[in-house]
């Protein structure tokens, strides 16, 4: 096993598939022969529900993780994938943020619990929370590099231009070493004109940090996690499981690049 690669799937607008992408990036990566952990780091759990387990009959999660209550060992859960791990979440994680004020170190706790394991994956994903608080920061923290899925609308590029100052602020104050692994559109209907303008803008001023997969708009894509399964044990043939496994490939790519 290699070098791992962490990566955080984050984008401070909600709704533009950045769990749908967290999970299914990394059901791919999995069936790519990558072991690979998923850490749902948003309090809202849809990760964690999204890959078959109850968020509201768990032994541990990430919030006694970083308060401290169980070990990293405990709190990972096995998946519907034998080589998929989560460390799942529910809205228990939303008050963790005051239990952490005055602990010392507190945006490195996620990045010291890694530490212990992260030799034993290949990939790790965290699926961030939709906002900038504490968790994100920890996220970010532990970081290689961000991941940002964009929604195809107007105001995209305004959200973008907030997150990449945030991805600058914690590189030149926290985590030195952290990079954008990329940007990947989601939610693309080719039929608007809108999709294609937002497409090239972003295009022209990001370059080669845009992906070339484009996630579109799928009813299946949609329909997946209310089974508890990745797109591509939910159906595979679909558009969106064949995007994802593109955008796997992207990925593994980029690893070796």
């Amino acid at each position: 096993m290699g070098k791992v690669r962490i990566i955080a799937v984050t984008n401070q607008k909600g709704g533009v598939g950045k769990t749908t992408t967290a999970i299914n990036l990394a059901a791919c990566l999995a069936e790519e022969g990558k072991v690979v952990l998923i850490v749902d780091a948003d309090p809202q759990g849809n990760s964690t529900s999204g890959l078959g387990l109850d968020k509201n009959n768990l032994e541990a999660t990430l919030y006694d993780m970083v308060l401290g209550e169980t070990t990293i060992e405990e709190t990972m859960t096995n998946t519907c994938m034998d080589t998929l791990k989560i460390i799942p979440s529910n809205m228990d994680l939303a008050g963790a943020e005051i239990e952490l004020i005055g602990r010392e170190k507190r945006e490195y706790i996620l990045k010291e619990q890694l530490e212990k394991i992260k030799n034993n994956f290949d990939f790790i994903i965290i699926d961030c929370p939709p906002s900038l608080n504490l968790i994100t920061i920890n996220a970010l923290t532990s970081a290689d590099t961000v991941l940002v899925p964009i929604q195809c609308e107007y105001f995209a590029l305004e959200g973008l231009e907030q997150l990449l100052h945030t991805i600058g602020l914690v590189k030149q104050r926290l985590n030195t070493q952290l990079e954008l692994e990329g940007v990947v559109f989601t939610m693309y209907d080719a039929r608007t004109n809108l999709s294609l303008e937002v497409v090239e803008e972003v295009k022209g001023s990001l370059g080669a940090s845009v992906y070339r997969t484009i996630i579109p708009r799928n009813v299946r894509l949609g329909e997946a996690p209310s089974h508890g399964l990745p797109i591509i044990m939910y159906d595979g043939k679909s558009k969106g499981a064949e995007s994802y496994r593109l955008l796997a490939e992207e990925v593994i790519e980029k690893e070796w690049s």
